[in-house]
């Protein structure tokens, strides 16, 4: 399989919370990694205009992008606007096609807003379309690739649903080895202290992290600090149903006989 894996989220900081550790590991590992939110973050503030949010958010993304060592892309639509489309879907396709992941990390099928969700669809179909030569990316020059595509979905904000449902985690990672390097990727985010205090009392953005890792560490019954994954239905993306991760992270990597959240 290709070593390469390309993280899509929705907004700045959201590979941070849930994705950044593995992503870590991957490039330990010898994988080329890749950083790909679809947001640029421009609502996220309620001191600077729209506009200076997008430029200081691309600067926040860019350099946390580089402390966790990975290419980073540009963003492609504003904050609530990023909708199952076909020119967003060409776009998204688009950078799949240039960067060739084996492996994608993305949201979760349902999460506490739809800019997660969309870009959880957007992802998925993405890669759906890596070997489908007659589908058309924006832009159209990237070939596509005959190699399988595994995908991995996050746990949600919250750990549940929606509608308070807890989702279950099939599979965790141990992130305590990477955990330093993923919180110094989250504090280059400054910007959303003020913004996530005020808008959701998240008190401090990096206690956030520091908790959620905490308590998916717990569930997981063996780490002390973890993420979450569930793995999405290798058909149509990989002609074995595979689980990549197993083989890369060895000991790092658990799957719980009988997920739960």
């Amino acid at each position: 399989m290709r070593s390469t894996a390309l993280a899509i989220f929705a907004h700045p900081d959201d590979i941070e919370y849930f994705g950044a550790g593995t992503l870590l590991l991957l490039k330990e590992a010898g994988f080329e990694t890749h950083y790909f939110n679809l947001s640029t973050g421009n609502c996220g503030s309620v001191e600077m205009d729209a506009d200076e949010t997008r430029q200081v958010r691309l600067a926040e993304a860019k350099a946390a992008a580089n402390i966790l060592g990975a290419h980073f892309h540009p963003p492609i639509r504003d904050d609530l606007e990023i909708f199952y489309d076909l020119p967003t879907l060409r776009q998204v396709a688009g950078v799949v096609r240039e960067v060739k992941p084996s492996i994608i990390l993305t949201h979760p099928p349902q999460d506490y807003m739809e800019d997660h969700t969309n870009t959880c669809r957007l992802a998925v179909t993405a890669g759906f379309t890596h070997g489908i030569p007659n589908f058309v990316t924006d832009p159209p020059s990237a070939d596509t690739y005959p190699e399988d595509v595994f995908i991995y979905h996050s746990v949600p904000h919250g750990l549940c649903d929606p509608l308070r449902a807890a989702t279950p985690i099939e599979s965790f990672v141990d992130t305590s080895s990477v955990f330093a390097t993923q919180r110094e990727a989250l504090a280059a985010h400054a910007s959303q202290k003020d913004w996530l205090d005020k808008s959701q009392g998240a008190d401090c953005y990096l206690k956030v992290l520091d908790e959620l890792v905490l308590k998916v560490g717990r569930i997981s019954g063996r780490f002390h600090q973890a993420e979450g994954w569930r793995r999405h239905l290798h058909l149509g993306f990989s002609a074995h149903d595979e689980d990549p991760l197993k083989d890369i992270l060895g000991e790092k990597y658990f799957i719980t006989p009988n997920p739960s959240a």
